[in-house]
């Protein structure tokens, strides 16, 4: 059995990879943008029912080979599969969707940069991952960030417990991404991700099909024209795979650590964007808030303390080993 030997990646592989990650923030931001033009022609449950569908059927044609060889993985992990697409696809999109028809695109791009802040503090709560002081500072000036922006920047507001609704959508949104995040880890190393993404898109558009039949049975139904048929084949197409798919290229030439960074752009193309197609107006508030945000996510990047494996991730070893044995045999 030949070792697994990767080829060093050349300077001007890496120079690709880095110019590619540019891409990926600049079609999530866009995917808040077109939602929030999208709220008077597409309801929320039928733009993330489309989304879905329009991703898996591009999708099949590539990674039906992976998701075939792979069922069997996958029924083994049929429940860690389950969750992790209800929160990554299903409730991350609906959320974004529903809080857009209320709260303004440059708010909801704002608090996307709490998830990593969020990660951290999932990791803490329930997988035992030590903070330091400095960590613990970053986590709470990240929270006062997030406050920051959800109340407007108004402290009365924020003392009488008074949120946009919208805003309470979308910071819902982006716990369940970080769940997504945290969940995502678990699963054995070796397997294909264009066919766990096939996996986990056949598990949303089953989930969302009777959220989608309820909701035009309610009476709540799209208005279909140009705009509305370009925006639903925009978060079908744009942020569910191309820069899902640039964004693995780019991890395979500059590795996921300098890969992550690139993310912070979704605020900065998410706010020119919201200004430019929306006609949104940046306050201080925003710019106060984010900053909180990023400074206390580089306290809470200081050096970790170590962390104990989940369950999950131990499982997940536990698969790839008894998978590597029958191999073998």
């Amino acid at each position: 059995m030949k070792p697994d030997v990767r080829a060093p990646v050349s300077s001007s592989g890496r120079l690709a990879g880095l110019l590619i990650l540019v891409v990926p923030p600049l079609l999530w931001a866009g995917n808040f943008v077109v939602g929030r033009l999208a709220r008077n022609d597409v309801p929320p449950m039928t733009l993330a029912f489309g989304r879905h569908l329009i991703a898996l059927v591009c999708l099949l044609p590539f990674g039906w080979a992976a998701m075939k060889r792979d069922m069997s993985r996958y029924w083994a992990l049929r429940w860690r599969l389950v969750r992790v697409s209800l929160a990554g696809m299903v409730a991350f999109n609906l959320l974004v969707y529903v809080g857009l028809h209320s709260t303004t695109a440059s708010n909801a791009q704002l608090m996307n940069s709490a998830i990593p802040v969020l990660i951290i503090l999932i990791g803490a709560a329930f997988f035992g991952q030590r903070l330091t002081a400095v960590q613990s500072f970053g986590l709470v000036l990240s929270c006062v960030g997030v406050l920051t922006i959800i109340s407007h920047g108004d402290t009365a507001r924020l003392l009488a417990l008074q949120f946009s609704r919208g805003d309470l959508f979308v910071f819902g949104a982006m716990v369940a991404f970080a769940l997504f995040s945290v969940w995502l880890r678990s699963f054995p190393a070796d397997m294909d991700r264009l066919g766990l993404l096939g996996a986990q898109l056949v598990i949303a558009v089953v989930v969302l099909f009777p959220l989608f039949m309820w909701e035009y049975i309610a009476g709540e139904r799209a208005t279909w024209n140009s705009a509305s048929l370009g925006e639903i084949m925009y978060v079908g197409l744009a942020p569910s795979l191309i820069a899902n798919l640039l964004y693995m290229f780019g991890i395979a030439r500059v590795g996921p650590a300098r890969a992550g960074l690139f993310i912070h752009l979704i605020p900065l193309y998410g706010a020119s964007m919201s200004i430019v197609f929306l006609g949104e107006t940046l306050h201080v508030y925003h710019a106060i808030g984010m900053a909180a945000i990023v400074v206390g996510l580089a306290c809470s990047r200081s050096k970790d303390r170590p962390v104990s494996r989940s369950a999950d991730e131990n499982e997940g070893d536990r698969y790839s080993k008894r998978r590597r044995v029958q191999t073998v045999g």
